[in-house]
């Protein structure tokens, strides 16, 4: 049972509070006027009636119950079901008509994709590779939910194509939180980090959020400031769902589970680009060979002599905490820097990476490394442009528009081209070094599929024979894309 007057619900910093309505609740905020004077036993006994739904906590500086901003749409819903009255003074925003400005046909995998999530209550993930049309999946749901929405993107390239895109898509001014500007609107696009700065202001303005490459959100920063808004209405779009660490299934609380899946192998040749994968193992010059194999005895011997285990999960981490403790520790994590660095960019790779674009001359390839020292060897050993985190943001996006245009055929990158680019014109990827993971596998693969007529991609991967190299290759490629 509640109070006979009913319930009154604010918002307030990223938390709801859930009061009497009569008399009125103080405001939500903590420095603001504490509880009207009540009976005793008439706040204890709401108290001991318990809250409407799970997660609130008892508040007595205003008499309450409080809970965080996600609570909100079961709150409402468990009020309602219960036949209690509520005065709700915490959503500020109301319905939104969403009409896309031109008619553009859905492909039937998209179709699908939205009717299962508005059958999911309009809440869940979506996984679909790149190219395959996220973003107008993302319009149709906007459409359909009908509520002011805020488009998260991890990185301020992704935010500037959102906005550019939905301005067009809908024809009215978009909002714009990060990379120096704080403009909010009915419909806004954010960097992850801008949205954990100000969710807790602007919480209560949105009924629908949109995670672009949801991936990113279970980082424990972002998922706690998720935490803090409102939405009943929550899409995650990604072509890469699962993390090195599990932590997507952080996701299926806030976001919903995922409600649609397609994979490359599904859907290349109809709707996205056909494609071929080449690995190619690389000897090592002798002098190299003879460095790599010192360097990986000396860290073997330390691992036998400190009985580190390195397998399972926290292998890696047992030895690091072991090397840190001795100098002959600290020698053999140097000993290991050293041998991977040898594996990842030797004088041989270099050589047949200008082989393979002699070959592909006249298509444009994305040469990827896994560490910026190597990229930017590439780069002063073969001239070629060169883009990683450290690029300017002016000329990086000169570089990617001359490549775009076709003035610059190849570009090497580290990591910082794996996502958040659209690059069509791209048809070749050299992968010189990478980490083990699937996902950054994918997503480099993924640079390559956007269909154009004619397109057939390829992706070449260079691998150091003989060396751990190997290993980490097999890991990287257990997606079905590889098989």
């Amino acid at each position: 049972m509640g109070p006979e007057g009913g319930w009154r619900l604010r918002f307030a910093d990223g938390t709801l509070s859930l009061c009497p309505a009569d008399p009125l609740c103080p405001a939500a905020e903590v420095s603001g006027p504490r509880a009207p004077a009540r009976a005793a036993d008439e706040l204890a006994a709401i108290e001991a009636a318990g809250p409407p739904v799970d997660d609130l906590v008892w508040d007595k500086r205003v008499g309450g119950w409080r809970g965080r901003a996600e609570r909100y749409a079961a709150l409402v819903l468990a009020l309602r079901a219960a036949g209690q009255p509520l005065i709700d003074e915490a959503r500020r925003w109301a319905p939104l008509p969403l009409p896309l400005l031109a008619t553009r046909s859905a492909r039937p995998y998209q179709q699908a994709a939205l009717e299962a999530w508005v059958a999911a209550g309009k809440r869940g993930t979506v996984v679909l590779p790149t190219g395959a049309g996220k973003s107008h999946l993302a319009e149709l749901c906007m459409q359909a939910a009908a509520r002011p929405t805020l488009v998260v993107a991890p990185t301020l390239d992704l935010v500037s194509q959102w906005h550019a895109r939905l301005s067009v898509a809908f024809g009215l001014e978009v909002g714009l939180l990060g990379g120096g500007q704080h403009e909010l609107r009915p419909v806004t696009v954010s960097t992850y980090d801008s949205m954990a700065l100000h969710i807790g202001r602007y919480g209560d303005r949105f009924g629908l959020i949109v995670w672009d490459e949801v991936h990113h959100l279970p980082a424990p920063v972002s998922l706690a400031a998720a935490r803090c808004a409102m939405a009943p209405f929550q899409l995650g779009l990604t072509a890469t769902l699962e993390r090195p660490d599990g932590r997507e299934d952080a996701l299926v609380p806030l976001v919903g589970p995922v409600v649609y899946r397609k994979e490359i192998t599904e859907l290349s040749g109809d709707y996205l680009a056909d494609y071929e994968v080449v690995r190619l193992e690389v000897a090592l010059g002798p002098a190299e060979r003879a460095d790599y194999d010192a360097h990986q005895a000396r860290f073997r011997a330390f691992v036998e002599q400190a009985g580190v285990q390195l397998g399972g999960p926290m292998g890696w981490t047992n030895f690091l905490r072991a090397a840190a403790r001795s100098r002959e520790g600290r020698a053999a994590h140097q000993a290991w820097l050293a041998a991977r660095r040898i594996a990842h960019g030797n004088d041989q790779k270099i050589e047949l990476l200008a082989t393979l674009l002699q070959e592909e001359a006249g298509r444009r390839a994305i040469v990827f490394t896994h560490d910026n020292a190597t990229a930017y060897r590439v780069s002063r050993a073969l001239l070629l442009p060169c883009i990683t985190h450290h690029t300017d943001l002016k000329e990086r996006r000169a570089l990617l528009e001359a490549f775009t245009a076709g003035a610059l055929p190849t570009l090497v990158t580290s990591r910082v081209l794996n996502e958040g680019v659209d690059l069509p014109a791209a048809e070749v990827a050299i992968v010189l070094s990478g980490t083990g993971t699937v996902r950054e596998h994918v997503q480099r693969l993924g640079r390559i599929l956007r269909p154009m007529p004619g397109k057939r991609a390829v992706l070449y991967e260079l691998v150091a024979a003989g060396t751990r190299e190997l290993h980490t290759s097999d890991r990287r490629r257990s997606h079905d894309a590889y098989r």
